[in-house]
This record gives structure tokens, sequence and C-alpha cells, in this order.
């Protein structure tokens, strides 16, 4: 099974997933983001982006990756990754049902101020104007198709650790 943890920055994904996995009985935190940081290794570097994740094999990549992880350790994994494009989702999801891997897809929300704010004030990555650009897609990803595809969590007011709890009990019933 997958637990897919998704939202913008500053929702807690990274956070929360570790807290998660430690929640989970036989799981393991697989970040995504690790696929895009190998193809960005790749010299001469792929054609020019802003994001990895529109270079065409980081989706199925993605899926293969998950799908060999869970084929050599079974149980759970725990992937926090912003999907903020529904055809992505859309590519990412298609490929782990034909595998019949399960996702639990749940999005960490908060308002927008409040992500401004934790972006803004992130005393590990500092201010980041990369992860600010994204509240817009986010907003409008939100309101037109991945609060429908997902368990929202709303953690504006939420503590990493009770979010992880409520994810943990839906997932283990």
């Amino acid at each position: 099974m997958i637990v897919w943890l998704n939202g913008t920055h500053g929702a807690g994904k990274t956070t929360t997933s570790a807290l998660v996995q430690q929640l989970i009985p036989d799981s393991r935190v697989f970040d995504a983001e690790k696929v895009g940081e190998t193809l960005m290794d790749i010299t001469p570097g792929l054609p020019g982006t802003d994001n990895f994740q529109h270079w065409p094999p980081w989706r199925p990549l993605v899926v293969e990756t998950a799908r060999h992880v869970l084929d050599y350790t079974g149980g759970t994994l725990v992937m926090p990754m912003t999907v903020l494009v529904e055809q992505y989702w859309r590519e990412i999801s298609a490929g782990l049902a034909q595998h019949s891997i399960p996702v639990r897809h749940f999005v960490l929300h908060a308002d927008q101020e409040t992500l401004r704010g934790r972006i803004e004030g992130d005393t590990d990555m500092g201010p980041s104007a990369f992860r600010l650009k994204y509240l817009a897609p986010y907003a409008e990803a939100a309101r037109t198709w991945l609060h429908d595809e997902a368990e929202v969590i709303d953690t504006t007011h939420l503590t990493p650790a009770l979010a992880a709890q409520r994810i943990a009990e839906a997932v283990t019933g």
C-alpha cells in the first residue's frame, strides 16, 4: 500500500510523513523528490524546466521505483510529494493501479495565510521564492480537482503529530 501525502509547500508533508511512518507498522518513507533529483543529476542535463515533474520520465520512474521497493520490502510506503497537475496525478495513480498497488491519497491543507507564514518563517530552509510560487497553483488545484481526489486533512490549526495520527487511524482502521 502507498499512503500518499499531497499538498503544497508548508503544509507539513515531510514532518507528518516521518510521524505517520512511526504509527503504521512495517512502513517506510519514500520521497519521490529523490527520483527528480536523480534526473536533475543527468549530464548533460535534460531539457530545461522549472520543475522536474514536467519531465515525462519522472512519473513512470516514481511508479516503478515504488513498485520495486514494495515488491522487495512489502508493507507500506509513505510518500510525501506535491503533485498539483491533474494529468500527472492521473498518470501516477493509473500506473500504481496497473500494478494493483492500493493508494490512500491524503492532502495536507492549510489556508494561504498559514502556508505563506510557514514558508517565510521556515528555520530550516529559510524563506523560499520557489516554494511561495506554488501557493496559487495549489489553490487552483484544490478548487478544481485535488480535494475531490483525496482525503483532506486541514493542518491550519493541527500539529503534525495530530495530522499523522488522523492519517494512521484512517489507514489502519
